[in-house]
């Protein structure tokens, strides 16, 4: 049974997350809130490392949650239930795609999902600065705001962003600096 419900559930993000990983985020929260399959420490850990790592995040992620679930076959299915939207929908397209494609409707319908795609990637970051800059666990039970924020996270934050702005090294540089500096100080 959890196999299937796994299936169904990674089908329903792969359907409906469109515009790429990032979009998955907000899904990948609801995974946390309703089956308490992973932590949010735990998902915002396997963004970090999927953002660090070669393959799509939404993939990683599908990976790990199914593994962590249900072992190695949870994995393949998590991932299979997350492509199979996916290759559906290029098999259809593409199909379709030559004959339709000037059409002014189909036109309308890509430009009117750009702007879902940015809101999604949007709330997808603020779910990540949420659980990464904030410690609303700690702040429900200390009941004192200085506990909201995660401090450690914000100064490095603001020594990355300091950096990369006077610097402009590659992305890869401040995230193996970020991990180092993570690792170190236990971050």
């Amino acid at each position: 049974m959890i196999y299937f419900k796994l299936y169904l559930v990674f089908f329903k993000i792969g359907l409906f997350s469109v515009g790429g990983g990032l979009a998955t985020l907000p899904f990948l929260q609801e995974i946390v809130d309703k089956y308490g399959w992973i932590t949010s420490e735990e998902l915002l850990n396997m963004i970090a490392i999927s953002e660090s790592t070669p393959g799509p995040i939404g993939i990683n992620t599908a990976t790990f949650v199914g593994h962590n679930t249900a072992g190695i076959l949870g994995g393949i299915i998590a991932t299979f239930g997350l492509v199979t939207p996916s290759i559906i929908i290029i098999i259809i397209i593409a199909h379709y795609f030559s004959k339709f494609s000037e059409e002014k409707i189909v036109k309308s319908a890509f430009y009117g999902i750009r702007p879902a795609v940015a809101g999604l990637i949007g709330a997808a970051g603020f779910q990540v600065a949420k659980i990464s800059l904030f410690n609303m666990e700690k702040f429900n039970i200390r009941k004192n705001i200085i506990h909201i924020f995660n401090i450690k996270r914000l100064i490095l934050l603001g020594i990355i962003l300091y950096i990369s702005n006077k610097y402009k090294k590659h992305p890869i540089v401040y995230l193996i600096s970020g991990a180092i500096i993570g690792i170190i100080f236990k971050f």
